[in-house]
C-alpha cells in the first residue's frame, strides 16, 4: 500500500497503535506455567475490545487470533495447551484489521530466569530492528535494509534466518512490495515510493539460517535448531525517514 492521504495515515495509525498495545499487554501478561492459548486469548481480547479483526484467522484461517512460538518454535505457532516455562523464549506476532487495514508487529520475550546468551540476543534483536528501520525513507533503496541488518548481524555474531522475510502491508496483511529480504541480496533493485508501507522483521539468530515446517501446517522450526529471536514494526518511508506506526501510546 502506498498512503494517499491524511484520512489512510490515520486509519493506519490507528490500527497500528491498536497492534502495538495488544503485543505490549501480551508481553506483560506472560507467566511460566500459563499456556499459549491463555495468553492468545488476552491478545483477543484486546484487539475485540478496540474493535479490530486478528488478520491471520480473517485472511488464512489461522487457529489463533495471534501467533505464539516458543523457544525452538521461530514463527506462525499455534496458541494451544503448551505451557511457558521459566527460561522460555516466547515470541509473539499480532496482526490485525480495523476499516480496512491493517498493520503487523512482533518481539520476543525471555521468561526469567533469562540466560545471558537470551538476553543479550533480545537485546540485540532489538537493535537490528532499528538498524534496518534507518534504512527506510522515499527513494531509498529497498537493499539498504539487508545490508545493514547483515552488517550488524556479522559484526556481532549472529546468523539471519534468510526465508522469513518483510513484506508490504495496508490493504492486506500481505502485499507488494513481496520478499523485502532482511538480509543482503545483490539481486534487490527496488526504491521506496513515499508513502509505501511495509514492515521492516529480521530474524537474528545464535545459528539458524533458515525457517522449516514442522508437523503441523503453520509452526515453523529454526534450522539448525538455535535461539532465534523476531522483532517487527510496520513503517511508512516519508521523505523524512520511517514513520514508525506500531508503537504503543502514539
Amino acid at each position: 500500500m502506498t498512503v494517499s492521504s491524511e484520512d489512510e495515515l490515520a486509519g493506519l495509525k490507528r490500527i497500528g497503535r491498536i497492534v502495538a498495545e495488544t503485543l505490549e499487554a501480551m508481553g506483560r501478561a506472560i507467566e511460566p506455567g500459563m499456556t499459549t492459548l491463555e495468553l492468545d486469548r488476552i491478545g483477543r481480547g484486546l484487539l475485540e475490545a478496540a474493535g479490530a479483526r486478528p488478520a491471520p484467522e480473517l485472511l488464512y484461517a489461522f487457529p489463533g487470533a495471534t501467533c505464539i512460538s516458543v523457544d525452538e518454535e521461530i514463527a506462525h505457532g499455534i496458541p494451544g495447551p503448551r505451557r511457558i516455562a521459566p527460561g522460555d523464549l516466547v515470541n509473539i506476532d499480532v496482526s490485525a484489521e480495523k476499516d480496512g487495514l491493517f498493520a503487523d508487529t512482533g518481539a520476543s520475550f525471555a521468561v526469567p530466569p533469562v540466560s545471558r546468551a537470551a538476553e543479550r540476543l533480545c537485546r540485540d534483536g532489538r537493535r537490528a530492528l532499528w538498524t534496518g528501520l534507518r534504512q527506510v525513507g522515499a527513494g531509498r533503496p529497498l537493499s539498504g535494509i539487508g545490508q545493514a541488518v547483515g552488517a550488524f548481524a556479522h559484526r556481532n555474531g549472529y546468523t539471519l534466518v534468510r526465508n522469513l522475510a518483510s513484506h508490504g502491508v495496508g490493504r492486506s496483511l500481505h502485499e507488494e512490495p513481496t520478499e523485502i529480504a532482511t538480509w543482503p541480496d545483490a539481486s534487490e533493485r527496488r526504491i521506496m515510493g513515499e508513502g509505501l508501507v511495509f514492515t521492516v522483521e529480521p530474524f537474528l539468530s545464535l545459528g539458524a539460517t533458515f525457517a522449516e515446517d514442522g508437523d503441523d501446517p503453520w509452526t515453523l522450526y529454526s534450522r539448525p535448531r538455535a535461539l532465534t529471536v523476531q522483532y517487527e514494526h510496520t513503517v511508512v518511508a516519508t521523505r523524512n525517514g520511517p514513520l514508525v506506526l506500531t508503537m504503543p501510546g502514539q
